[in-house]
């Protein structure tokens, strides 16, 4: 393979491309597919979201603790990842395929079940895909440029999942979408663990016990402050693709035919703006442009409360698109100097635990996103599309536009009691794996 390749942003940001194909389709149809087309009440798939909230908040630090200890000649995470494509793929079609006939107490079991059994899968992937990151780039610049890199894949790949899902599942349904979208995933995925060594020397490392490991993580403020902000602005992401759907129809009042065009106008505005938010971090830093991006994501939601037709929703997308994209790029450079900071503490290298408990806060997001839905779906009397209630139109303004922008300033408030990251100039490792100046 070419050695330019190995270790390039490029590389590692084809895994990224890969997971984020199934899992944005995941995150931004199961709810309507289930609620929508089978008639799943609202209630019991919030609870269902609660229940797969709380063991995706769990089974995280356990990963990450495992990975960290996993030595072997193909590296610590590599193998881990190898393991669960398989896996990843099965469970994701699971979800899409619930047997004829089941009625709301069955659906909801499978539905459960499939939950459950797919984010453990999908822990394995992204807590080793991601402690990958921090150790192969070194440095803000490096950082930068592969986090943008990185977010033009997701972005591409959200493109993917979003915009054409609805042409593909309406063309040859739900269950043969999940098998395309899933060999699709494994395809680049290990095109991905192909073009990636991780460091040797790292691996050398003899790790923390459990008990000290969790310690360690446990008294680090800063990482908790950042990823509890982080946290709430995880909780958008996820609110934002899953409420498009709705919105589109109660809101905008546009045929399902028409909901692509509107999830362009958000995520084909991302791919050019993460250029931009790539030179805002490398021109601020890590803290001040992670805060700024805070800050812009907050105002963008704010039009989408004006949206009337597909043109309105357009624009609101737009600008939606600029907060996003702020928001995708900046919280890999931050992340990455606390964990460097870690490291000079403590004589280790402890990617996997530090990235397993960042998603143990950020994806336990998910808790407020459940409690949301049902509160909001609660005051407004959306129980489904079956019975949408008197007013669906506002109980989809709250959940895309208001619940957002509060998370948003409570995300921007929490970061400024992050202090004292500024622009380190420390030496990096280039994408060839070799140190840089």
């Amino acid at each position: 393979m070419n050695k330019k390749w190995i270790n390039s942003s490029f590389a590692y940001g084809l895994g990224m491309f890969a997971m984020m194909i199934p899992s944005q389709a995941f995150t931004s149809f199961y709810s309507y597919y289930y609620v929508e087309k089978l008639g799943l009440s609202l209630g019991l798939i919030a609870l269902a979201r609660l229940i797969y909230a709380i063991w995706d908040a769990v089974n995280n630090p356990m990963m990450g603790y495992f990975s960290d200890r996993t030595r072997t000649r193909f590296g610590r995470r590599r193998p881990w990842i190898a393991a669960a494509i398989p896996l990843f793929v099965l469970t994701f079609v699971m979800i899409f395929s619930p047997p004829s006939g089941l009625e709301d107490q069955g659906l909801f079991w499978w539905l459960l079940v499939g939950l459950i059994l797919f984010e453990g899968v999908a822990t394995i992937l992204w807590v080793n895909y991601g402690a990958i990151f921090p150790e192969i780039f070194r440095g803000d610049r490096l950082r930068a440029k592969a986090s943008a890199v990185q977010q033009g894949y997701q972005i591409l790949a959200i493109l993917i999942a979003t915009v054409l899902t609805p042409i593909v599942y309406k063309a040859i349904g739900f269950s043969q979408m999940s098998i395309l979208y899933g060999v699709a995933f494994a395809m680049f995925m290990l095109l991905c663990i192909l073009g990636v060594r991780e460091d040797e020397e790292a691996s050398k490392e003899q790790p923390l016990p459990f008990l000290k490991a969790f310690k360690e993580t446990l008294s680090n403020r800063d990482f908790w402050v950042f990823n509890f902000a982080n946290s709430f602005a995880q909780t958008v992401n996820g609110m934002l693709s899953a409420a498009i759907p709705f919105y589109a129809k109660y809101v905008l009042h546009i045929p399902e035919s028409q909901v692509s065009i509107l999830m362009a106008s958000v995520f084909v505005s991302v791919i050019p703006l993460v250029g931009v938010w790539y030179l805002i971090v490398r021109k601020l830093g890590g803290l001040k442009g992670w805060r700024l991006s805070l800050l812009a994501y907050g105002l963008s939601v704010i039009p989408l409360w004006f949206g009337t037709d597909l043109y309105s929703g357009i624009a609101a997308g737009v600008l939606v698109g600029f907060g996003l994209s702020g928001f995708l790029v900046s919280p890999a450079v931050l992340s990455g100097q606390i964990i460097d900071r870690d490291a000079e503490r403590t004589g280790r290298r402890r990617e996997g635990i530090y990235t397993a408990v960042a998603g143990f806060i950020t994806r336990s997001s998910g808790l407020i996103s459940a409690l949301a839905f049902w509160f909001v779906g609660q005051v407004f009397g959306y129980v489904s599309g079956d019975e949408p209630g008197p007013d669906p139109k506002s109980t989809f303004l709250y959940l895309i536009c208001v619940i957002p922008l509060i998370l948003l300033a409570i995300s921007y408030i929490i970061s400024l009691f992050v202090k004292g990251y500024g622009r380190p100039e420390e030496p990096g490792i280039s994408t060839s794996g070799k140190l840089e100046a």
